[in-house]
């Protein structure tokens, strides 16, 4: 587990991120869902965040 840390603090952050739909059909294809997956790997290397499935 590494920890980070500012001028006077440690800490660690996690937020979850759950994805709720309505209705039972299938919403989020194939196609979008890659293109999430990329969204949020290219966005999290800039950020320092990591994504677990």
């Amino acid at each position: 587990m590494e920890l980070d840390t500012n001028n006077h603090s440690v800490f660690l952050l996690g937020y979850p991120l759950i994805l709720v739909v309505k209705h039972c059909k299938h919403v989020i294809d194939d196609v979008m869902s890659a293109y999430a997956k990329t969204a949020f790997e290219r966005i999290s290397e800039s950020h320092h965040i990591t994504l677990d499935e």
